[in-house]
């Protein structure tokens, strides 16, 4: 019964954020690869909170460094995934994961969302940014909630990727946290001023990955401790 409710939680929030745009078509636009992945923490104690990352290949770059900034102060888990805020499989994908992983209480998720999903306009993105929202407050009830801002390129890519549509995406979602009194992990900020730490023109090398960790590390332990 609990969890049929928090199923219907979940519908009913997508859809007070949907329904006011019901009249325009909602499209529904694939990569060429579509992927998800997730870990759980290797020995979870009993005594400490839980810490879920949320987001896609960058956060799974430097989750394994969060887990080891965090050890004996929290169990980390991660669940990457290319969905982007306007997929309608991205809130979906989001429940699902936290049935799963039922009955984990959740004390901080750490999340973003932005570096997929160009052929969306940043329009979609706004509209469909409170989805994700959703979907996280309805899966961990309670939990302290940090966003982490897309991080830059290094060059404008085929796809539609560049950094002045990142920077777009991360004042969208600027305004909706803000209304929500989430705290941000900058990691815009901190990557922009090491551009030289890309391993390609997107994700991190191992230095830059841990740099993104120890930020992320202090922002979840200031959620923990507030």
């Amino acid at each position: 019964m609990v969890q049929s409710k928090k199923r219907w939680m979940v519908l009913i929030l997508v859809l007070g954020c949907v329904l006011p745009g019901v009249a325009q078509t909602r499209r529904n636009v694939l990569e060429g690869t579509e992927w998800t992945y997730s870990v759980a923490a290797a020995k979870p104690d009993a005594t400490l909170p839980n810490v879920l990352l949320l987001g896609d290949s960058i956060t799974r770059a430097y989750a394994a460094d969060v887990g080891k900034e965090l050890a004996g102060k929290a169990n980390v888990y991660y669940l990457a995934t290319s969905a982007s805020i306007a997929d309608v499989r991205l809130p979906r994908q989001i429940d699902e994961y936290f049935t799963m992983m039922q009955p984990i209480h959740w004390s901080v998720v750490h999340f973003n969302n932005g570096m997929h999903g160009w052929s969306y306009t940043e329009e979609e993105y706004a509209r469909f940014f409170p989805e994700m929202l959703a979907a996280v407050h309805a899966g961990a009830p309670g939990a302290k909630l940090v966003w982490a801002t897309t991080t830059p390129i290094r060059t404008s890519q085929p796809s539609g990727a560049s950094n002045t549509r990142i920077e777009a995406r991360n004042a969208i979602a600027a305004k909706a946290i803000a209304a929500q009194h989430i705290p941000t992990d900058d990691q815009y900020r901190l990557m922009a001023a090491h551009q030289d730490l890309h391993s390609d023109d997107i994700h991190f090398n191992p230095e830059g990955s841990a740099l993104q960790a120890h930020q992320g590390a202090a922002r979840i332990l200031a959620a923990l401790n507030h």
